[in-house]
């Protein structure tokens, strides 16, 4: 990377994409936060997702969405199933480590608005281009 990333930055924009309930503010963030073929990958699926495979007769693939728009989708998506009722918001759980100049790994929490207790969490490894826009995401669920 040309430039030393700021990571309170990344870190403080990529949590707040999912959480951020205006549709334009949201894909601004996706646009400044990630390179133009920037890759999402979810590296376990759901439950049911794997069972639906296993019954094809199919391997558990990871799920993959690919460029600004499919980012923005599936950044909508999940704040449409997740934050838009006002039940739960993400927030980053403890400090981000940073593993190599570009590359930072950060947890997350799934927090009640209600109770504040964690309802679910996981963990996002993001490789950074030389502009320290987000190149790769690779996300694990953590079990429930």
């Amino acid at each position: 990377m040309s430039n030393p990333i700021d990571v309170k930055r990344l870190v403080d924009g990529f949590v707040a994409q999912w959480n951020e309930p205006d549709p334009a503010a949201r894909s601004a963030l996706v646009r400044r936060l990630w390179a133009p073929d920037g890759v999402h990958v979810l590296v376990d699926p759901p439950q049911e997702m794997r069972e639906a495979a296993a019954s094809l007769a199919f391997p558990v693939p990871p799920l993959e969405v690919r460029g600004h728009d499919a980012l923005d989708a599936r950044v909508t998506r999940a704040y449409d199933m997740f934050i838009a009722s006002g039940d739960h918001v993400f927030e980053a759980a403890g400090d981000p480590s940073v593993l190599s100049p570009d590359v930072v790994a950060l947890r997350w929490t799934m927090l009640s608005t209600r109770t504040r207790e964690t309802v679910g969490g996981g963990l996002d490894v993001l490789s950074l281009d030389g502009e320290g826009r987000i190149r790769t995401d690779h996300q694990f669920i953590d079990a429930s």
